[in-house]
């Protein structure tokens, strides 16, 4: 059995956290010799480092195709789905109810629970809403806004976001943490977050995106701050590492995603050859880089450490963890096998000999803890 010590990591659980680009860390480190001051103030180093947050913020508009002022920085991906979210549900007038799928992240069904009234619409097989259901849902007269997700972080299946026609006074928030800057942001959406760490930009920033004439309210206590938006001290060099690596990615991403793609089929093909495997989420609808299998027989903890001991870092998306001992609730609401899960989630700058490793290594970690189990 191969030495954990000894093995060279293969980090593939780019959908928890992505590398950090060398664009941002280039970004970053001329930033904080000039990026350090209040940029709220008058002096020549306040005045440096608004130039900078204000550069970031055009960055990140250009990069998106979207206005300037649509643009705020949070303190992380999670902290704008709950502002983004809750801000439309405060400046409803016509209730508080969310209808959002049931795959939706937890950040979205945390700020529900926390501040608004859940309508939950079902999913098929592949993870995707029901067609007409979500419309159906959103003419419910107490209904102040509709959330869908740009794509699952779970098993990378895309939803249609934007072919909904809504009713014209119910906006449509989505998370799209899990695609930005991997995919074009799609239309239809009154407000979206998006988290840097994702897409190769340092951790502690989030993406807010409030259209312009979108009726939202701060849901939270207001700060004398840049943007009124947000909360808290700016993070000015932070904020232009993530736009710098969010125009990189944007820029590369044709011919990464093209790669990508071919990369994830090629391991799709090889782990449904596998006995008792199930290869779970949409097959040609999805991100260019994830994939989640579901082996049977065996804890998803146990794969992953099993794979962890062979040098490949994954993650499992839906085994009991230790600390919760939930499954998952995209899995379960998709009807797939909740336990023995592993989700895989290329970089940018894997490679194909590192691809082809894993691949040779499932069905021997999956023979390995199946003997284990007396199978």
């Amino acid at each position: 059995m191969t030495n954990a010590a000894a093995a060279p990591t293969t980090y593939l659980d780019a959908a928890s956290s992505e590398p950090l680009h060398p664009a941002a860390r280039e970004a970053l480190l001329a930033a904080l010799d000039r990026g350090w001051a209040d940029p709220r103030r008058l002096h020549s180093p306040a005045r440096s480092a608004r130039l900078i947050l204000d550069n970031a913020r055009e960055a990140v508009a250009e990069a998106l195709g979207v206005r300037r002022d649509e643009v705020s920085f949070t303190s992380s991906g999670t902290d704008a789905v709950h502002r983004g979210l809750l801000g439309l549900v405060a400046s409803s007038r016509r209730g508080r109810v969310v209808v959002h799928s049931r795959v939706e992240h937890s950040a979205v069904l945390r700020a529900v629970e926390w501040g608004a009234e859940a309508d939950v619409v079902e999913v098929d097989g592949s993870g995707r809403v029901y067609d007409g259901d979500l419309v159906e849902h959103a003419i419910g007269p107490d209904v102040a806004a509709v959330a869908l997700q740009t794509a699952n972080h779970e098993v990378g299946t895309i939803q249609d976001v934007g072919r909904f026609e809504l009713p014209n006074d119910v906006p449509l928030f989505t998370d799209a943490c899990a695609s930005m800057g991997r995919l074009p942001l799609p239309e239809g959406w009154a407000v979206a977050a998006g988290s840097a760490h994702k897409w190769g930009g340092p951790a502690g920033v989030g993406v807010l995106l409030v259209r312009k004439g979108a009726r939202w309210r701060n849901p939270f206590p207001a700060d004398d701050r840049v943007d009124d938006r947000v909360a808290g001290y700016e993070n000015v060099p932070a904020a232009l590492a993530a736009a710098a690596a969010l125009q990189a990615v944007v820029a590369e991403r044709d011919a990464v995603n093209a790669r990508q793609h071919a990369l994830v089929d090629r391991v799709r093909a090889a782990v449904a050859r596998v006995p008792d495997v199930d290869v779970v989420g949409d097959p040609v609808d999805r991100l260019p880089h994830l994939l989640t299998f579901s082996v049977l027989y065996v804890d998803g903890e146990a794969v992953v450490d099993a794979f962890n001991r062979r040098g490949f870092a994954v993650a499992s998306g839906s085994a009991c963890t230790s600390s919760t001992l939930e499954p998952s609730h995209v899995l379960a609401a998709m009807g797939a096998l909740t336990h023995g899960n592993v989700r895989l989630a290329l970089t940018r700058d894997v490679t194909e000999e590192q691809v082809e490793a894993f691949v040779a290594a499932v069905p021997e970690v999956v023979a390995e803890l199946r003997s284990g189990t007396g199978l």
